[in-house]
């Protein structure tokens, strides 16, 4: 069982409800959140990021999406590592810039992360050659048998079905390949070529995967004014798959 973090103030309270929740001390968390939808916290984004950091104690590892379609794409396809902001949100962004924060390098799906894990996941990405392929820290909270948290956002910003579809790979998914510049953080150049994501037409339906999971693979509750959903990653990955298989539109509708 979770001891509850021992802290008073905002972070205590948020990180009271996600070990609640079922977030575990010591885990592999990724985390999709948006920070208005909590109210108004006091410390605002640092705040909510302290607390989870405080809910996985320090031997927890924590990632969060720092995506960057809007700024990087084949019109403009130079990704900087260090300094391409995210487009997923202030908690994102303020993860983003903190000190000691990894990043994995990828021209508009990477993730950063710190903790005991966070080198091996996220230094694999730029081997891939698809956006949430088999080296993608999405990938590899799947099979180190992570859990994924959704803080306030719902259930449609589910970055980790992109790589269930790159698996089954529907008719709605890949657009052309890109050739991209990636700028390391240490100055370095990389050129890769990436197929990238298209869904011409369509709209992401990802929050219709909770109608396939089991009752042992999610649990869902209220931390703030935020509605929090907590998926286990590995049933995720089976279940989703397993729609798309028998129906490779069942995650999306026409736009």
């Amino acid at each position: 069982m979770n001891a509850q973090p021992a802290k008073d103030g905002v972070q205590g309270r948020i990180a009271a409800g996600l070990s609640a929740l079922g977030v575990r001390r010591g885990g592999l968390l990724l985390v999709h959140a948006s920070l208005s939808s909590l109210g108004w916290v006091p410390g605002g984004a640092p705040a909510v990021i302290e607390a989870l950091r405080l809910t996985l104690g320090p031997e927890g590892t924590l990632l969060l999406p720092a995506l960057t379609y809007e700024y990087v794409d084949h019109r403009q396809p130079v990704f900087d590592q260090a300094r391409t902001p995210s487009c997923v949100g202030a908690i994102s962004e303020c993860f983003r810039t903190m000190p000691g924060i990894q990043r994995s390098l990828a021209p508009t799906h990477s993730v950063c992360g710190s903790g005991p894990e966070a080198s091996w996941i996220l230094g694999r990405h730029h081997l891939d050659n698809t956006p949430c392929g088999p080296r993608s820290p999405f990938r590899a909270v799947r099979d180190l048998h992570g859990a994924i948290l959704f803080l306030g956002c719902g259930l449609r910003p589910n970055t980790s079905v992109h790589g269930i579809e790159e698996l089954v790979e529907p008719p709605y998914l890949f657009g052309g390949p890109v050739r991209y510049r990636m700028i390391t953080g240490h100055g370095g150049r990389l050129d890769v070529t990436v197929r990238r994501h298209a869904f011409d037409g369509f709209i992401q339906r990802y929050d219709r995967v909770l109608e396939a999971l089991p009752e042992h693979g999610w649990r869902s509750g209220r931390v703030g004014q935020a509605m929090v959903y907590l998926l286990d990653a590995r049933i995720l990955w089976d279940r989703a798959g397993m729609m798309l298989r028998r129906d490779p539109y069942a995650l999306v509708e026409r736009g």
